[in-house]
């Protein structure tokens, strides 16, 4: 298996989410990478909470 191959394996569930899901999966992604950058310690429970509320509604 290429890597080509392998990444595109593991990314298939996120390209054929709804696009509800794919949305959440950004802005998660967007929080844990600022949190990254600034090395904080901080829970991101209540931000992906908080996430997760926003596009359901």
């Amino acid at each position: 298996m290429t890597n080509e191959s392998s990444m595109n394996e593991v990314q298939e569930p996120i390209s054929t989410a709804p696009a509800e899901v794919r949305q959440i999966i950004e802005r998660v992604w967007q929080v844990e990478k600022g949190r990254l950058d600034k090395k904080s310690l901080s829970h991101i429970n209540d931000d992906i909470l908080k996430i997760v509320k926003e596009v359901v509604q």
